[in-house]
């Protein structure tokens, strides 16, 4: 217990995810009391603990998202550096994007999982119906934005909170004393944080134990050459992508990007859930990257809703796997078509309950392959999607980091202080 107790955080997080694991598979594979396990331990204490601890950081993430975009919007002051912060975010996140399907695509057309496989005919799936680009645009703008922040519309949220960033900054003195509110708000919000990520490792844990306790490891087996392929481009995507863009757009060193991304991109992993990371991507870009906090407030939430990477990548190795199964060859103009598709879907399905799912189908409706093929990867999505998670979240620090470079506004002395934000 002492030598627990002298563990960093990150080190107590991956200490409870590798327990964790080892814990689910060993539960996974006792037969004999596996009713008794499922329904006692998998579907009751790991998940109503796990549930718990993500439910309490998922209370936080509409309040703390609306503060601090106000914030950081009515910070800068400047309203035409506002729009130019905005302009940069979203291109480098839809260029990311693009990168991330066409890797996918070329990665999958090489190692081309799903040759061999056997289809059975007994698979079906149920696409959800994909927003028109008119409902999207219109959705964008909240009717009722106390019933947006109900529903967790992060979309309507965001937009909700600029406006009133910058209708803030145009009031000026006149709204001095509501600003300061804000400001309190928003402190007293990543207070709230500290002290639930207090019971993260608890939290991390169970989530980890439930996962492989109902999942298994046996699953894969079937769907191996999927699973390394997605794997394997998840990796290539951050480690060079990712490192190509801090190396030589931002001048900083990726190894000490990711050396202080450590903790954050083990939380993400193990929630599966960005909008649920955002309290810590925050605390990690701003106290350990040395991102503004004007910056980092906008592009942070911004890219915990429109930024798929990790989701883009899934779709164009599922795309040639699907198409594999089933004998479709794809043309070079197939091929341009996904990448097309999946980078724009990002935004326009965003805040989309199932997105992933609803971005698949449109990219293969597009390119004419059955929609069907879907309901062969949804049985280890999970897995993935957790790693998808941690790309994402890697890919939100790193465009906040550039984009804050790019404004003069980087603290370089805390980037590379390593008891920053400690």
């Amino acid at each position: 217990m002492s030598y627990y107790k002298k563990l960093s955080f990150t080190q107590k997080i991956l200490v409870s995810m590798l327990l964790g694991a080892a814990l689910g598979i060993i539960l996974n594979n006792i037969n004999i009391y596996h009713i008794l396990i499922n329904q006692y331990l998998s579907n009751g204490v790991f998940e109503v603990l796990g549930k718990l601890f993500v439910n309490s950081l998922k209370m936080l993430v509409v309040p703390l998202v609306f503060c601090s975009i106000t914030v950081g919007i009515t910070s800068l002051g400047n309203l035409s550096l506002m729009g130019r912060i905005g302009f940069k975010a979203i291109l480098i996140y839809l260029l990311t994007t693009a990168v991330a399907i066409s890797l996918a695509l070329i990665c999958a057309s090489v190692i081309k999982p799903g040759q061999g496989l056997e289809i059975s005919n007994s698979i079906q799936f149920t696409a959800k119906e994909a927003p028109s680009l008119a409902s999207v645009l219109i959705s964008i703008v909240p009717s009722n934005p106390i019933l947006a922040m109900a529903e967790g519309e992060m979309l309507q949220i965001i937009l909700f909170a600029i406006i009133l960033g910058i209708a803030i900054t145009i009031t000026g003195t006149k709204a001095e004393a509501f600003k300061k509110g804000i400001v309190s708000l928003n402190d007293i919000m990543m207070n709230m944080v500290s002290i639930i990520m207090k019971f993260a490792p608890i939290g991390v844990f169970c989530l980890i134990a439930k996962t492989f306790a109902t999942q298994g490891i046996d699953m894969i087996v079937p769907l191996l050459s999927y699973f390394i392929t997605v794997s394997l481009v998840l990796l290539l995507h951050v480690f060079l992508t990712y490192s190509a863009f801090l190396k030589f757009i931002g001048n900083v060193s990726p190894f000490l990007f990711f050396k202080k991304m450590r903790t954050a991109i083990v939380f993400a992993f193990s929630t599966a859930s960005s909008n649920a990371t955002i309290p810590v991507t925050l605390n990690t870009v701003e106290k350990k990257l040395g991102v503004d906090k004007s910056v980092a407030s906008f592009t942070v939430p911004l890219g915990a809703t429109i930024n798929m990477d990790g989701t883009a990548i899934m779709q164009g190795v599922a795309t040639v796997f699907i198409a594999s199964v089933y004998m479709i060859d794809l043309t070079i103009i197939d091929y341009l078509t996904v990448i097309l598709t999946a980078t724009l879907a990002s935004i326009g399905t965003a805040g989309v309950p199932g997105v992933g799912l609803i971005m698949l189908t449109m990219v293969l409706t597009q390119v004419g392959l059955p929609v069907e093929g879907v309901a062969l990867i949804i049985g280890i999505d999970r897995l993935l999607d957790m790693m998808r998670t941690a790309v994402n979240i890697t890919g939100d620090s790193m465009v906040s980091l550039i984009t804050s470079k790019s404004e003069k506004s980087f603290n370089l002395n805390i980037f590379r202080d390593p008891k920053a934000g400690l």
